[in-house]
């Protein structure tokens, strides 16, 4: 798949991110490492996601005398798709320290490969900035797509997607139905196996994040 087909792609590329995944990718990296590592690429990811942020001048007294400043013009929220997603949280809140956190909970079907939803609680003024939704992996898209749906039933508007790993059946499948939607990936893999896992992916991200199986 070509990186260009869906235009709200960017695939960062830093060498910084990049040496990171690749320690992510290997099997060998203990959970203790995996939680660490996750947690500093959503925070470079962020950095490049929140570029175009809208700002608006204030006012500011250094010890000095008083100068002008900038400030977010509008609240940012963070909303991980649970349960992966709380792994990229830290990374990001550190980097965003006033942004608000919601919480979406959704899990895989393993049959169907359908989301199912089991939570959402979001913050009042979610509508009123941009939202950064985060998920380690956009497999199938299904997962993303239905948490999408949720944030512009309570009026989001901006949506910016962050994952680490993407497919290119998810991407696909988030072009057709939120074509809005700019999603925000450090690798652009090869394509999903016949159990819908990303190859070569990095395996399940939430077992690895909480050493679970």
């Amino acid at each position: 798949m070509d990186k260009n087909c869906h235009p709200n792609l960017t695939i960062l590329d830093h060498p910084l991110i990049q040496d990171k995944m690749r320690r992510l990718r290997d099997q060998g990296t203990p959970p203790t490492d995996f939680r660490r590592l996750i947690s500093q690429v959503a925070g470079l990811m962020t950095f490049q996601a929140s570029r175009d942020l809208a700002i608006e001048e204030t006012r500011v007294s250094t010890p000095m005398e008083e100068t002008s400043a900038a400030r977010l013009a509008a609240p940012v929220t963070l909303v991980p798709i649970l349960r992966a997603g709380l792994g990229m949280v830290e990374g990001i809140v550190s980097l965003v320290s006033e942004a608000n956190v919601g919480h979406i909970g959704l899990y895989r079907d393993e049959e169907t490969l359908k989301p199912v939803a089991y939570y959402c609680k979001l913050p009042p003024m979610v509508a009123e900035g941009p939202v950064f939704l985060v998920d380690p992996m956009l497999a199938t898209g299904g997962s993303a797509i239905e948490a999408t749906e949720v944030l512009k039933s309570h009026g989001c508007r901006d949506i910016r997607l962050i994952c680490l790993v993407a497919a290119p059946e998810g991407v696909e499948a988030m072009a057709e139905s939120h074509s809005d939607v700019q999603i925000f990936v450090a690798a652009l893999d090869r394509q999903l196996n016949e159990n819908g896992y990303i190859v070569p992916g990095l395996g399940d991200a939430g077992d690895r994040i909480f050493g679970t199986k």
